[in-house]
């Protein structure tokens, strides 16, 4: 069985999921040419992820005169799908980004054409009959056209919170009218695809979590004799909610002098964050890390007590489970899918943007003994390994694409 697999930038250091979501199914004997419409090399520091760019066709990296050699050749020889296509695409880009009509929109949407052009041209070489996108904005996009050019079926997962930010400027709808079937990666995310889907095409909405892979996560070390530790990771930006964890550590400080946190992770508010650690003079508090591959990041696990998450939007975060994996509670901001799987038995579920009540939930953390901590971790553990294990979820979504979407 072969597939394409459609990502708009892969791999990424904060994306491991689709990297063992697409291992799984190789396991499972499924043929998998990975696609990406471009590459983050330079940030790539795990030996997977790099291993993994390799195997990878980058579709805009090729140029864009050899993007348009193979896809307007192919084009014009199905002129009245390439028509349809092209027709498609004007009426997605007439949304405009953001939602706002203009001809911003319809031109982006043209370079999406020739990239889907130049997508079927290559699937049709490589004899790959169907089309999974992960996340439900421009690659999805590029699939569903790629798709009318070529004959061709597709399929997408959508994880949030992009996708919901503006789903009709990202024509959830129509991409869900034309897929065979679309996955979400939680109970909220399906919920949130029933807002905008026809009623009629709810059935074709289907929950399949990202997962860990179990053997990874052998024997969990015991919680570290030690003062509190904390650990955050993801991409320094907006949507993670770093600058409040700042601003809850500098008020759970002082009740807790010797607490520690190490936020593992880069992007573009690091200098914000650097210049809010240092105007609350965390500096001793606070260790900054950059990414880090994924030994060491279940190596810094290890060494924690929790994980903190603080973020104000997110699908389900692969994080959180791999921290349950490892038999850590976790304190996190009660948002989107996370109270699907955190429990009062396994963390402290927050409300999204209170510092004075992520404060309260840390001091809460410090002030509970090893034994408990540990409980929570060892549940946090059974859940994850029950709910998350990558080959059943893998599992899931190949029956989903032999069957064209009928579970």
């Amino acid at each position: 069985m072969k597939l394409a697999y459609l990502v708009n930038t892969y791999p990424q250091p904060s994306q491991s999921f689709i990297r063992r979501e697409v291992q799984a199914l190789e396991r499972m004997d499924w043929q998998i040419h990975r696609f990406a419409l471009r590459s983050d090399r330079a940030r790539l520091v795990d030996p997977a992820d790099i291993a993994e760019d390799s195997r990878t066709e980058h579709i805009v990296d090729k140029g864009g005169w050899q993007v348009m050699r193979l896809a307007l050749p192919f084009a014009a020889r199905r002129p009245m799908a390439a028509l349809r296509s092209l027709r498609l695409a004007m009426a997605c880009g007439a949304r405009g980004a953001g939602g706002l009509p203009g001809t911003g929109g319809r031109l982006r949407h043209l370079i999406y054409w020739l990239e889907a052009a130049h997508l079927a041209a290559r699937c049709h070489q490589l004899r790959l009959p169907h089309i999974h996108a992960h996340f439900g904005t421009n690659a999805t996009t590029v699939a569903m056209l790629a798709a009318e050019i070529g004959g061709l079926s597709y399929s997408f997962t959508t994880h949030g919170p992009e996708e919901f930010d503006a789903p009709r400027a990202h024509s959830l709808a129509e991409k869900v009218a034309r897929a065979s079937f679309a996955v979400t990666i939680s109970s909220f995310g399906r919920s949130q695809m029933c807002r905008w889907a026809d009623v009629a095409d709810w059935g074709k909405l289907h929950v399949v979590h990202c997962g860990i892979e179990p053997w990874r996560f052998p024997a969990p070390t015991p919680m570290p004799d030690a003062p509190p530790r904390l650990v955050a990771i993801g991409r320094l930006a907006e949507q993670k909610g770093f600058p409040l964890l700042v601003e809850a550590m500098a008020l759970a400080a002082p009740h807790v002098p010797d607490l520690q946190l190490t936020l593992i992770g880069d992007g573009p508010f690091r200098p914000l964050i650097e210049t809010l650690i240092a105007r609350a003079g965390l500096q001793r508090q606070i260790t900054l890390t950059g990414w880090l591959d994924e030994a060491a990041v279940r190596d810094h696990l290890a060494r924690s007590h929790a994980l903190i998450l603080p973020s104000f939007a997110e699908g389900l975060p692969l994080v959180l489970m791999e921290a349950f994996a490892a038999a850590r509670p976790v304190v996190a901001s009660a948002i989107m899918g996370v109270p699907e799987l955190v429990s009062r038995e396994t963390g402290w579920l927050v409300p999204a943007g209170d510092a004075q009540a992520l404060a309260q939930a840390i001091r809460a953390f410090a002030a509970t003994p090893l034994d408990r901590l540990a409980a929570m971790g060892t549940e946090a553990r059974r859940t994850v390994l029950a709910r998350h294990d990558i080959t059943h979820e893998a599992e899931k979504l190949a029956a989903l694409l032999a069957s064209g979407g009928r579970p």
